[in-house]
């Protein structure tokens, strides 16, 4: 009897670790649909976090212009009065970044002396980039940007001269303000104190001779717009913030001129008593680097990829 029952409860064990026995997968499962003969689909890729993977971190650089066009295009195509609003919040926000700049950068007199460049780095890395990143995460109008992907939506056949144009003057004149708005408030907010930098930087940028200015505009936009033309392939907030803080803290850093940054520097020092005329500013900076910077922009940068990726310079049976 006692045998009877040790051969039933083996029994019973060896049953039970077969039906849990687990049996090896040599194939990896795969997330795509087989098509049927009639049918033909789109495998998608699937991600662990849920829903398809379809945009990547990082377009390939023929997309990157595409997307740039596509986005002049946008532009160029809304109202007077919206670029004009945007363009407000973009000066708001480039002044904001070169206010930030003046305060850290501006406020290190004894790394100046003792190291030129690493207060030019701190000069750089800490103001500017902060402003162009918010203008681009908002949707804020930046004539300097514009002067890129507006531009190659023209060449490209997505808008027209007249769209550009009015693009430009309504981004430019609400730059201008939004600067200006700015500036006042800083100077009537007092966190400058007695430093002498925002005087002494306007004085140094209305001193410059007009071929100076025109130079420095081109290289200095150059920097700008890869700053946005690379962050326009950027998916996610981090790549984007990456490819900003490396141009745009190299431009300051260097010295170049920045027509909107301008907007906010120079009338900000005249507030603070930099013996400076609006004439002077205007003729002596506000146009040379204006000028500068559209070469910078439609040029140097979107020339280039246009050529490349696009239709620039190319006859029609190209």
């Amino acid at each position: 009897m006692v045998s009877f029952y040790s051969s039933l409860l083996a029994c019973l064990l060896a049953s039970t670790s077969a039906a849990f026995a687990v049996k090896p997968v040599t194939q990896s499962i795969a997330f795509t649909h087989r098509p049927s003969s009639s049918t033909q689909r789109t495998p998608v890729n699937l991600s662990m976090s849920g829903g398809a993977s379809v945009v990547p971190d990082l377009k390939a650089p023929p997309a990157i212009y595409e997307g740039a066009v596509a986005a002049g295009a946008a532009k160029a195509s809304a109202s007077w009065e919206k670029i004009f609003k945007l363009g407000i919040a973009a000066g708001c926000h480039i002044g904001f970044g070169s206010y930030l700049a003046i305060t850290v950068g501006g406020a290190c007199p004894q790394i100046a002396e003792a190291n030129p460049g690493l207060q030019k780095i701190i000069f750089g890395a800490f103001g500017l980039p902060f402003g162009l990143i918010m203008t681009l995460v908002t949707g804020a109008e930046l004539f300097t940007g514009n002067t890129a992907l507006v531009t190659a939506a023209v060449m490209e056949g997505k808008t027209t001269t007249k769209d550009l144009i009015k693009n430009w003057v309504a981004s430019y004149a609400g730059n201008l303000v939004g600067s200006l708005i700015l500036a006042y408030l800083a100077f009537k907010s007092g966190t400058l104190g007695n430093a002498p930098a925002s005087v002494a930087i306007a004085t140094a940028k209305c001193s410059l001779p007009f071929e100076t200015a025109f130079v420095r505009g081109i290289l200095c936009n150059w920097l700008v717009c890869m700053a946005v033309y690379m962050a326009s392939g950027c998916a996610s907030l981090a790549g984007k913030m990456v490819a900003v803080w490396f141009p745009i803290s190299a431009f300051v850093a260097l010295g170049l001129d920045h027509s909107v940054a301008n907007m906010f520097i120079i009338p900000l020092g005249m507030m603070r008593g930099a013996q400076i005329t609006v004439g002077d500013f205007i003729t002596k900076n506000l146009i040379p680097v204006t000028l500068g910077n559209i070469v910078g922009g439609a040029l140097c940068v979107m020339g280039i990829y246009g050529s490349a990726f696009g239709k620039w310079f190319k006859s029609k049976d190209e």
